[in-house]
């Protein structure tokens, strides 16, 4: 256990950024059923007040990823201004190609060439809100798929798909990015189109410098070695935002760290190995569904985790490491690791958040606010929100 953290690792915590996802705060569930919970927002608005809850408890959230069509809003203007008001920003905007019937054998990569339009049209109306709202990323995660041998052409898919992301890519701002996210399975059973990082650098690359990867940790096979891949891809310079999350068996979208903490541990350490901590090219987000837990603190506990294992990774002794690589001893290499992994570092990131006047204890803090509370007595009647499984 540590009681204080040095000035160089509490600086670098300071700068920590973590984009909260708008869906979070939403209703979800399975695919059996969506889950209806007292306060749950009913528009945007609502859902950017309790992403700014999460900031105003950790200091660690100053941005709210938004998600077309299920954060439409009348003015996105007005909807920037209210996060202004609220002391947090938009930040990504994702699209969503997956819930119409149009949609059911593809979008960017369908065959037909009215509805591939339909989806980049799509595209140029979140670019669009891109522009309003002053968000740089446009995050791009695709259902496109087959569930059997004989019902697409793997190739055609690919070279549609890439065509569809060029007309999308041409219409960024010079200061607007891409970024593609990729997942091994799931809805399509056969193949996916963008199933692997290889398949969404490939893609990218052939696009332009303002095109990145996005890392999402909870799709990907069993045994995966994540950390390897996020080493590759900031080596390469094409990592552009993660999606944090965690898994036991397939993207079970859960608090991050929850289901194996020294995985997260592992793949913030080759962040900061490969400089990606606090690196403007790296957007770091949550992506995750609370469908039995409490979705403001559930987003708190993610923040938290990740801010702790950060606080570990950064303790980790990089001259040590590398001796004992010089000198083959494994054991040694071992033991450096662990003994950062298992440094208890809460009481020292308790005091330094009381030090910047944070809550030492958000998680507490939130609870006794009040605030769960005042939104379950408010928000009575209208539509809750929802990913509208």
């Amino acid at each position: 256990m540590v009681t204080a953290l040095p000035e160089a690792i509490t600086s670098q915590l300071a700068d920590q950024a973590i984009e909260l996802p708008s869906w979070a705060f939403g209703n979800s569930g399975t695919r059996f059923k969506v889950f209806s919970t007292a306060g749950t927002p009913r528009d945007p608005f609502e859902k950017v007040a309790d992403a700014a809850e999460v900031h105003r408890h950790t200091g660690q959230a100053p941005a709210v990823a938004l998600h077309i069509p299920w954060d439409r809003v009348d003015s996105f203007a007005d909807l920037r201004d209210h996060a202004g008001e609220h002391g947090v920003r938009i930040g990504t905007i994702n699209s969503n190609t997956f819930q119409q019937d149009e949609y059911k054998f593809g979008s960017l990569a369908h065959v037909d060439a009215g509805v591939r339009q339909k989806a980049i049209d799509h595209h140029y109306e979140c670019i669009d809100v891109m522009d309003v709202t002053g968000s740089r990323d446009l995050k791009v995660w695709l259902a496109d798929g087959t569930n059997y041998p004989g019902q697409g052409d793997l190739r055609g898919r690919q070279d549609r798909l890439a065509e569809s992301l060029e007309a999308i890519y041409s219409r960024l701002g010079p200061e607007q990015r891409m970024v593609l996210e990729y997942k091994f399975f799931e809805p399509a059973t056969y193949h996916t189109d963008v199933p692997d990082w290889g398949t969404s650098f490939a893609q990218v690359s052939a696009l332009g410098d303002r095109a990145k990867v996005c890392l999402d940790t909870g799709h990907h096979a069993p045994g995966t070695n994540v950390e390897f891949i996020v080493m590759q891809l900031l080596r390469l310079g094409k990592l552009g935002a993660f999606d944090f999350n965690s898994r036991f068996y397939a993207d079970d979208d859960l608090i991050v760290g929850a289901a194996d903490p020294f995985q997260l541990f592992r793949i913030l350490a080759e962040v900061i190995r490969g400089g990606g901590l606090n690196n403007p090219e790296v957007t770091f987000l949550i992506d995750q569904c609370h469908n039995v837990e409490a979705k403001i603190a559930g987003e708190i506990r993610s923040v938290l985790n990740v801010q702790e294992m950060t606080a570990r990774a950064l303790l980790l002794d990089r001259d040590a490491l590398a001796a004992a690589e010089r000198d083959g001893d494994v054991l040694t290499a071992n033991e450096v690791y662990m003994d950062a992994f298992y440094t208890d570092v809460r009481p020292a990131l308790a005091q330094w958040r009381q030090s910047r006047g944070l809550p030492a204890d958000p998680m507490a803090a939130h609870r006794a606010s009040g605030y769960q509370e005042r939104i379950e007595a408010d928000r009575i009647g209208g539509t809750q929100a929802s990913w509208g499984a």
